[in-house]
């Protein structure tokens, strides 16, 4: 008989099953023989434990199993089922099975769809196997029952109670077991009944079965049932918490989109439209009308068909429609008008800037070329280089306006990750452009005046190169396609004119430093910064101070005071500090009522600035021997510097002291190996080179002093203290000194030349190379000094050493004879 067979007897299911419970009732269990044991067929189970006194279906394929619940069905006897070690053994032997076993009575076989067949069987008695008697073709077994006590001590009652308040439990959170189960285990007295009940009911791995069916106490079964049921409990808990929250977000989720349709049939009925879509439709109007480039266009209608197919509550939603923004809000093609009249340009940089002739001149060629050529799109790159101060950033502004551009700026000092220039991709959360990118938006043009500040200290660490992002931003070869790592957009860029500054070249990559256009900003020589003050810092400090009509002064002499005794720098920053200092005072005075000068002298300065700061270096007041004026080149402008030369009884070692760097060593090693080779003709003794030390020394040793142009400087004070002859005074001197005695072009010319005249020289010796340079001189300044061109060092000790000596030349202890040696023993 097969299945539907079977069921086609009964009127349903549940009548059919209870028919085939109530056969499995009716089947006796085995009689005992005078040992206590029974002989039965056996049933193997591969991933099944059964629990006596349970009924569970089991499910047969093996043609033994087959054979043996055939054969005990139709004796109306009892098998014993046996658990098998490994699931997954087709014919197991005797020592594959568990030693326990339970007796089960069989029901009838019923075929299955797959091929297989089933029966409903119902635990008896535990068993032990004590021996096999048959192997084929079924498996006979010799087994002794295991007896169970009935009733329970206060202990094992304890562990009843324990465990049926866990499983009661286990019930109101695992769906998949019936209610039923928990009044059926209640009404259990049996101890040993009640674990295998519970471990039949609850999902318990198939090793934890095996390990609860050979454990013949019941004590014992039910303090791990007591365990393995707090465990499940706490995975049941844990599940249905995971599942109300789930549930609750899936709810309001839920609501929300029924909210949202409710709202868009009321929208619908006013007429209103869907605010969600209203917005979508906008955008797309937007990028209609934008004109954006191609590429562009197609990307931002890419990404609003996503938005238009997402849920306004979607997480990307604000991500895609921040980028869409950015897209929309870039002047793609937006471009101011260029002003290019040179004449107005020229006055727009005069009027704003004096001096810096040579960034002038390049920006008035650029518009010009322009003015001829309009449809030139090759934008200069310039990189403005010099100390603080000096004007970089401000005459950005005015090339700005000369040219009737916008103007923006970017500091990249400190700057040190290169998404800082290309942006972060939109994959990380928050990303955005970099600084390149918002700062066009910013400006709003396509063509603004873009200005990089301290490009000299970008920094770099595990986070990348921003120097190397900047590649591509300043060649003209390669930003008309700018790309950003958050647009992943070409963005052009050639019309954008990009001006840099720096105070060093120095810490300028070279590939980078290869696309700029460097021009220097030199610092501002006395007589600049006096005419500077005049036009623009007093003017701007008095109408700060709110004293404009006072008519306030400043003396040309008390301007050169506060330059010279109260600020050290190339560029105006601390003196117009200065010139506010003093304003403010005079707006004190005003505003408490006390007299107040309208004029200000030196003495005044002393008077509101207090007592002098810097202290110039002068010229020596007398010819001297071993002491020569050199010139030198500061950031904060020419400065003079005497060389002092002692001679000593010695071992011939040379040493030099003051701060000086390994260059200017060597050049007064090259100075003294000069001298040493032309000793006889300059009338020295060649021992005082062997037997007598030399000293150099360069004052203010505090601070560091560097370079080669003090070569000519060194050896004219070494000859000098080598000869006895003084050097004059009131010449200065520069250059680059040879083995030979050739002099070397250097540079910081102006500067220098400006020192020697506002220390009071009167005659400057420099490389004949240099002369060219004496043009940024001013011509007063040429006109007050004479300056000589020389070649070679012979010349120099000729215009700057006297020919007369004032001192006796050093001469070296005479070492006595061998007769001269006092006789240590007759003296004794």
């Amino acid at each position: 008989m097969n299945q539907n067979d079977y069921f086609q007897e009964d009127d349903n299911f549940s009548t059919a099953l209870t028919q085939r419970t109530e056969e499995l009732y009716r089947v006796p269990n085995l009689p005992l023989d005078a040992d206590g044991c029974i002989e039965a067929l056996v049933l193997p189970l591969r991933d099944l434990v059964i629990f006596p006194h349970m009924v569970t279906p089991v499910f047969v394929a093996r043609e033994s199993s087959l054979l043996a619940i055939q054969e005990a069905h139709d004796s109306d006897r009892t098998v014993i089922g046996l658990t098998q070690r490994d699931p997954d053994l087709e014919e197991p032997g005797p020592e594959d099975f568990l030693a326990i076993g339970v007796e089960l009575a069989v029901g009838r076989l019923l075929a299955m769809p797959d091929g297989s067949s089933s029966a409903l069987v119902q635990g008896r008695r535990r068993v032990e196997i004590i021996e096999f008697t048959n192997l084929t073709p079924v498996i006979r077994v010799r087994a002794r029952v295991i007896a169970e006590p009935t009733t329970a001590d206060r202990t094992t009652q304890a562990l009843m109670r324990s465990a049926l308040d866990l499983f009661e439990r286990c019930v109101q959170l695992d769906r998949s077991i019936p209610e039923e189960a928990h009044l059926f285990a209640m009404n259990i007295s049996e101890p040993g009944w009640l674990a295998d009940m519970i471990a039949t009911a609850v999902s318990i791995n198939l090793n934890e079965r095996q390990t609860l069916l050979l454990m013949g106490e019941p004590r014992q079964r039910l303090q791990r049932i007591n365990q393995l049921l707090a465990q499940e409990v706490d995975v049941l808990e844990l599940e249905d918490e995971i599942h109300s929250r789930v549930q609750s977000e899936v709810d309001r989720s839920q609501r929300e989109f029924y909210l949202r349709e409710q709202m868009k049939a009321i929208q619908s009925e006013l007429g209103e439209g869907d605010v969600w879509t209203r917005d979508v439709i906008e955008l797309r109007q937007k990028v209609e009308k934008a004109g954006l480039p191609e590429q562009a266009r197609t990307t931002a209608f890419k990404e609003l068909e996503r938005l238009s197919q997402m849920p306004p509550m979607a997480p990307e939603v604000g991500i895609i429609r921040t980028y869409v923004d950015w897209i929309l809000e870039l002047p793609w093609t937006t471009a101011s008008p260029d002003n290019l009249d040179v004449k107005h340009a020229a006055r727009v940089l005069d009027r704003d800037h004096y001096g810096l002739k040579k960034a002038k001149e390049r920006i008035l060629e650029y518009i010009a070329v322009r003015s001829l050529k309009p449809k030139k799109e090759r934008q200069p790159i310039l990189c403005f280089v010099g100390p603080p101060g000096t004007g970089k950033t401000s005459l950005g502004r005015s090339i700005a306006d000369a040219l009737g551009r916008k103007f923006v700026r970017v500091s990249l000092g400190g700057v040190r990750d290169e998404a800082e220039i290309r942006g972060h991709r939109r994959t990380y959360i928050g990303a955005l452009p970099g600084r390149v990118i918002q700062t066009m938006k910013r400006a709003g043009t396509a063509n603004p005046l873009f200005m990089l500040d301290e490009i000299d200290k970008l920094g770099s660490d595990f986070r990348g190169d921003p120097s190397s992002a900047l590649l591509e931003v300043l060649d003209p070869e390669q930003n008309h396609a700018f790309s950003d790592h958050y647009l992943e957009l070409d963005f052009d860029l050639s019309k954008v004119m990009f001006i840099t500054t720096a105070n060093t070249l120095a810490t300028i990559p070279p590939a980078l430093l290869d696309r700029l256009e460097v021009i220097e900003f030199p610092g501002y020589i006395e007589e600049e910064k006096l005419i500077i003050s005049n036009r623009y810092l007093i003017p701007r400090q008095i109408e700060e101070a709110g004293i404009e009509d006072i008519g306030l002064r400043f003396t040309t002499q008390a301007l050169q005071r506060i330059a010279r005794e109260y600020t050290y720098e190339a560029g105006v920053r601390n003196l117009e500090r200065e010139i506010g200092r003093i304003c403010r005072k005079v707006a004190r005075w005003k505003a408490e009522g006390k007299r107040y000068p309208t004029s200000i002298t030196p003495v005044m300065v002393q008077k509101f600035l207090g007592p002098q700061q810097f202290f110039q270096s002068e010229a020596e007041r007398a010819d001297e021997v071993g002491v020569a004026t050199s010139l030198a080149w500061t950031e904060n402008g020419g400065e003079i510097m005497p060389v002092e030369v002692a001679i000593f009884d010695g071992k011939g070692g040379m040493q030099m002291t003051g701060q000086i760097g390994e260059i200017m060593q060597e050049s007064g090693q090259a100075a003294l190996t000069y001298i040493k080779s032309r000793a006889a003709i300059l009338g020295i003794d060649f021992e005082i080179f062997e037997r007598m030390d030399i000293h150099v020394h360069m004052p203010e040793g505090a601070i560091p002093k560097d370079g080669p142009s003090a070569g000519i400087t060194l050896a004219t004070a070494l000859i000098s203290a080598l000869t006895g002859r003084p050097v004059f005074k009131e010449i200065g001197m520069t250059g680059e000194i040879t083995l030979r005695g050739r002099i070397l072009p250097i540079g910081g010319v102006r500067e220098k030349v400006l020192a020697a005249h506002r220390a009071g020289l009167k005659v400057v010796l420099l490389p004949e190379k240099n002369m060219k340079d004496l043009v940024d001189v001013p011509k007063r300044v040429r006109e007050d000094m004479k300056v000589i061109p020389v070649q070679h060092t012979d010349q120099v000790i000729e215009l700057a050493i006297a020919p007369e000596v004032m001192v006796d030349p050093p001469r070296p202890r005479r070492r006595p004879g061998p007769e001269e040696q006092p006789d240590l023993d007759d003296e004794e």
